[in-house]
C-alpha cells in the first residue's frame, strides 16, 4: 500500500514538473525524448538482431540433430 501511495506521489510531482503552469519543464522533456527516442531504437534493433542471429543457430542446430537422428536408425 505504501509503494503504491509513494508511486501516485512521484507521479503526480512528475506530471506537475512539466505543466506549463508548474515547472514548467515540458519543452526540456520533449527535447529529451526527441534525443532518446533513436537511442533507445538503435539498441531494441540491436537486441532483435542478436535474437534472430540466436534463433538462425538454434534451427541450424537443430537440423543436425535430426540428420543425427536419422543416420542413428
Amino acid at each position: 500500500m505504501k509503494s503504491l501511495i509513494i508511486g501516485f506521489v512521484i507521479l503526480a510531482a512528475a506530471v506537475y514538473m512539466v505543466l506549463p503552469g508548474g515547472l514548467g519543464w515540458g519543452a526540456d522533456v520533449v527535447t529529451f525524448l526527441r534525443g532518446a527516442v533513436p537511442v533507445v531504437a538503435m539498441l531494441i534493433a540491436l537486441i532483435a538482431v542478436f535474437i534472430g542471429i540466436a534463433d538462425m543457430k538454434d534451427r541450424a542446430e537443430a537440423k543436425k540433430e535430426e540428420r543425427a537422428e536419422k543416420v542413428g536408425e
